[in-house]
């Protein structure tokens, strides 16, 4: 997989070449992706912001995830992934804004040290959303902390990049 500087490099230039414009929702990540994508020169042309929702609440409150879905499925889950992303990009939407033209990604996962919601360490779950429509994926990765957490914003970025090419 490409190192993390390379795909947000890639993904500035694709989106920047197709007129699109990014927005992150991160759990796990702490804003490694927001950050990662800051720092290719020319982001400011296609990254809109990004927001930390570290716990249920403000995933609720800032992303407007379901209670149900955080109550039955857990924060760590593919539906949680999916409304993390899908409230990312309604935060991103203005009534002028293309929906479509309008991605974003989210993360959601277990980096350690211990087990969250029955989810084993390394459980990850990355949600990307563009026109109302979400998908998600899940990985499950091997590492300390620092690494769960590195090959998640990869993971996420590879994401988008995918979404993008689609």
């Amino acid at each position: 997989m490409p190192e993390l500087a390379e795909l947000a490099a890639e993904i500035v230039s694709l989106a920047t070449a197709r007129n699109l414009t990014i927005s992150v929702a991160e759990s796990l990540t702490g804003g490694a992706v927001t950050s990662a994508l800051v720092a290719v020169p020319g982001a400011s042309k296609v990254l809109l912001g990004g927001v930390v929702a570290y716990s249920a609440e403000l995933k609720q409150s800032i992303l407007g995830v379901p209670e149900s879905v955080i109550t039955e499925q857990g924060t760590v889950s593919d539906a949680c992934a999916q409304q993390m992303a899908l409230g990312a990009l309604v935060l991103a939407t203005s009534e002028t804004s293309e929906a479509g033209r309008i991605l974003a990604v989210s993360t959601t996962g277990v980096a350690g040290p211990e087990a969250v919601e029955g989810k084993p360490v390394g459980t990850v779950f990355v949600g990307v959303a563009r026109a109302g429509l979400a998908r998600s994926e899940q990985h499950l990765f091997a590492g300390n902390r620092a690494e769960i957490r590195a090959q998640a914003a990869t993971a996420a970025l590879a994401a988008l990049r995918d979404e993008i090419l689609r």
